[in-house]
């Protein structure tokens, strides 16, 4: 594993749920934060970065710029809008878009970002709220080799599993991959759950038992007990899984793909946003599947 040995000029666009503890942890290594976001700098970061007007202004402040905003149309007005990140590049820099987001709108971005003399590297991260805090993020990424290793020891602060996947939009293809991967766990486990419980056996006793099993997975752990627990705060938001879901889908039909099971969990995630959910933790799909049973998993009052 790299490890940073000298400061640098860092600049981090986006402090949301996933974005505040990934720049924290790149301040807790003795960087120097320049950061830019559309609400107020979380406490968290008070006293370790400077605030920039625009994303133009942390592009001329530092020498590697990540963002981690929520949808497409998001980077492309960080970067390229006015007062956008590409204003204030000069040759050598570099992006690093965090984002997860449509890779074929990547690899524009980063040709365009290319024409300037920067470098850039997708590099989509899964993990959730939990793994940006604990800084042990997957982090799936696409560029150059050379620029990719430039930036490798500032996401080894942020995450375990880095790895280069291949050029650009490879980070975010295999990201789409990881969320098809996680929406059909999820409705996996929540048909699992629901089943149980509505036959009558103690879906906690359950999961206790699947756990020891072949069934055994990252999701039941821990998305299964959100499921009992009924701890829907969110990790991730049913709405951004959405958007990806929807990248998939797009894909798939230009690449003359059928994606099944994934078109039944988008399904699955626009029923739990049609009935008020679309903010909870994309754990609560599970919602939608106990309207259909008329049955919850455990009752709401249930801690």
């Amino acid at each position: 594993m790299s490890n940073a040995t000298t400061s640098r000029r860092i600049g981090f666009i986006g402090l949301g749920i996933m974005g505040a503890p990934m720049a924290g942890h790149l301040a807790d290594a003795g960087h120097t934060l320049f950061v830019n976001t559309r609400s107020e700098v979380p406490a968290a970061l008070a006293g370790k970065a400077e605030v920039c007007a625009s994303g133009a202004e942390v592009a001329r402040q530092a020498d590697v710029i990540f963002l981690m905003v929520p949808d497409t149309p998001d980077v492309e007005k960080v970067l390229f809008g006015e007062n956008g990140v590409a204003s204030g590049l000069t040759a050598g820099k570099t992006v690093v878009d965090c984002s997860s987001i449509d890779p074929i709108a990547t690899k524009d971005f980063a040709a365009r970002i290319a024409k300037l003399g920067c470098g850039y590297v997708d590099a989509p991260v899964s993990g959730g709220e939990v793994g940006a805090k604990a800084a042990s993020l997957t982090i799936m990424c696409g560029g150059e080799e050379k620029t990719f290793e430039s930036v490798r020891p500032l996401l080894e602060k942020m995450g375990r599993n880095v790895t280069l996947v291949g050029d650009v939009g490879a980070g975010q293809i295999t990201k789409v991959a990881n969320q098809i991967i996680v929406a059909l766990n999820i409705a996996a486990v929540g048909e699992a759950l629901v089943f149980a419980s509505k036959a009558g056996a103690d879906p906690a006793k359950v999961r206790q038992a699947l756990m020891g099993g072949f069934a055994s997975s990252r999701i039941l752990e821990v998305h299964g007990e959100r499921m009992i627990k009924r701890t829907f705060d969110p990790g991730f938001r049913i709405s951004l899984h959405q958007k990806d879901l929807n990248l998939a889908m797009q894909s798939a039909r230009s690449l003359g793909v059928a994606l099944p099971q994934t078109a039944g969990a988008a399904q699955l995630m626009n029923a739990c946003a049609a009935l008020g959910f679309g903010q909870s933790d994309h754990s609560a799909l599970v919602r939608a599947l106990e309207a259909m049973a008329q049955h919850p998993v455990m009752p709401d009052t249930h801690r």
